[in-house]
């Protein structure tokens, strides 16, 4: 199977660039930025002030009123949080900024969802286990768009329901459906004019905190006295936000970047400084990428594997010895996480090659993947999917079969396919096929009947091959041109890594052409290279690759500092090689 990326040079607009470059930008980031979009040095402004205002979020006032309210009349408020890391997040800012306005302890509570027990969401089921702590609002963070019978059955009760999402809206015959919440705050939602339809789940949370802080100011609650500081949270905010790896457009890029500069100055949450500790990372030295594959997949594996009460209750302690107890658990599930990954990836590896044998396919992957294994682990089937998908570059599904006997599949895209609208496409030509399903463009999940694998494997690959061409389905690796050989030093790096880039704002990918004068693999799984480039030999190494590659080629490669006995190297992190 050939799966050799096409490597092509993103463009850098002279006039953006040039007006950068007057700006104060360094050249090198003056063009990395240019070709990213960015045409006013204003986008690179990362101060509060130039946040996106809260009052042009739809349902925002009316769901400051409703907390305020709530505050005031001493009710008691249950979150409803999510199974992943921007939901324990967002759950989290929710909780210590509701107290930071003025929430007594006995008012606050929360409830999170057992992933293979409650599934996805503010189901009924998730409403009757938060009714023994006797709340009058159930708040969701990071879910509840699609939750119509929930907030049915809620409301039903008596309760008040205020929903906070980023997720899309459910589709029925073509017309929108919405849950008949008392408060629904959601960019995603018709006729919302806020201008980032990109904030995470705990970027909705922050904003309907600053919308309850004008509310209760607004109110007089803070005359004489100093309103709460926000900011304080966004360390939190950007954890959720790098680890659902939404877009990173100018507002959440705002976000992260303030997050991260109070990391590196030490204000953190004592849960964010122990999961730092536990992962071997410095925090003074913090990035994106830090957030996205070393903290993220930590909180994340409670919910796969364990209870995201865990990480819940991590981000929450205060006390540092507390914190570093419950995120070196959170290490250890991560642990064991990995190891059950490597198991299912070498059965759906298997699994494929078997596939690749089959003679309609003559080695090549079909145009859509869906894989099922009956002992899969449902909270990891996401994962394999993602590794799957960027090995054959195809829109690609793998199911587990859930406690109930039902399939839970989770999928992971390609660009130019949309998931969930592939969903929706299945559920309408296979209307009982699919007990429920949802998510984004890039990646979403699904509940099939018990036999209902095949036909959705047919289904899923009819949408396919209408939607996609040859040219979607070649991989496309856009990379940054060549780097000039006196930028390859650790203050260049340092530069790159003081940057916020994530989802649609990706990290440098530089391209050059070199001679392979050396190969050899470490570690079992990764491949060290030495390599001449443009006359000077150079350090590289390409993680989890063990395949012999050419003795010469273009060299698509991101900057790493390798730091041995005290000492800083430059080193080439490779990405592809042809």
């Amino acid at each position: 199977m050939n799966n050799a990326p096409e490597l092509s040079t993103r463009d850098v607009p002279p006039r953006a660039a040039w007006a950068l470059e007057q700006a104060g930008v360094p050249p090198l980031l003056a063009r990395l930025f240019a070709s990213r979009g960015v045409k006013d040095p204003a986008e690179l402004d990362e101060g509060l002030a130039r946040l996106l205002s809260p009052d042009t979020l739809k349902g925002n006032a009316e769901a400051a009123v409703l907390l305020a309210d709530a505050i005031e009349a001493g009710e008691r408020i249950c979150l409803v949080a999510d199974y992943d890391c921007d939901g324990a997040t967002a759950c989290v800012v929710a909780l210590r900024g509701l107290a930071m306005l003025g929430a007594r302890p006995e008012q606050l509570g929360y409830v999170v969802p057992d992933r293979a027990i409650h599934g996805y969401g503010l189901t009924p089921a998730i409403v009757e286990l938060a009714l023994p702590q006797r709340p009058q609002v159930l708040m969701t963070v990071d879910n509840g768009i699609a939750s119509i019978a929930g907030v049915a059955h809620a409301k039903a009760l008596g309760l008040k329901v205020l929903v906070t999402d980023h997720h899309l809206p459910a589709i029925i015959d073509g017309v929108v459906q919405l849950p008949a919440a008392d408060a629904l705050v959601n960019p995603s939602q018709p006729g919302c004019a806020f201008e980032s339809k990109n904030l995470a789940g705990v970027g909705v949370a922050f904003y309907v905190l600053l919308a309850l802080r004008s509310e209760l100011r607004r109110r007089g609650r803070f005359d004489g006295t100093t309103q709460p500081k926000l900011d304080g949270l966004l360390d939190l905010v950007a954890l959720g936000t790098v680890a659902d790896v939404v877009k990173l457009d100018a507002n959440n890029r705002r976000l992260v970047a303030q997050g991260l500069k109070r990391m590196r100055a030490g204000r953190v949450q004592p849960g964010v400084a122990a999961l730092f500790s536990a992962a071997g990372r410095d925090c003074s030295r913090a990035n994106a990428f830090d957030l996205g594959f070393a903290l993220g997949p930590r909180i994340n594996a409670a919910g796969r594997l364990s209870d995201m009460t865990l990480g819940i209750e991590c981000l929450l302690s205060d006390e540092p010895t507390r914190a570093l107890e419950l995120a070196k658990k959170l290490d250890a599930i991560n642990r064991e996480r990995r190891e059950i990954e490597a198991d299912m990836k070498e059965q759906a590896e298997l699994k494929l090659a078997e596939l690749l044998r089959q003679p309609l396919l003559q080695g090549q992957p079909p145009t859509a993947l869906c894989l099922f294994e009956p002992e899969f682990h449902e909270g990891v089937v996401g994962i394999i999917a993602s590794r799957l998908k960027d090995r054959i570059h195809r829109p690609t599904f793998v199911f587990a079969r859930g406690a109930d006997g039902q399939l839970k599949g989770s999928g992971r895209s390609i660009p130019g396919f949309h998931l969930r609208d592939a969903l929706d496409l299945v559920s309408k030509r296979q209307p009982n096929l699919l007990k429920k399903f949802g998510g984004h463009a890039m990646a979403a999940g699904c509940t099939l009947v018990e036999d209902g694998f095949e036909a959705f494997d047919a289904a899923l690959q009819e949408v396919a091959a209408e939607w996609l061409d040859a040219a979607a389905l070649t991989r496309q690796l856009r990379t940054d041109g060549p780097l000039p050989p006196e930028l390859h030093t650790p203050a260049t790096v340092r530069e790159l890594e003081a940057q916020v880039w994530g989802q649609a704002f990706e990290a440098p990918l530089f391209c050059d052409q070199v001679e392979v004068i050396s190969q050899r693999i470490v570690g079992e799984r990764h491949l060290k290279l030495r390599v001449r480039q443009a006359g000077v030999l150079r350090d590289a190494i390409w993680f989890g690759h063990i395949d012999p590659v050419p003795t010469s080629g273009r060299l698509a490669y991101r900057l790493s500092l390798d730091e041995y006995q005290g000492q800083q190297r430059v080193q080439l992190v490779v990405e592809a090689l042809v």
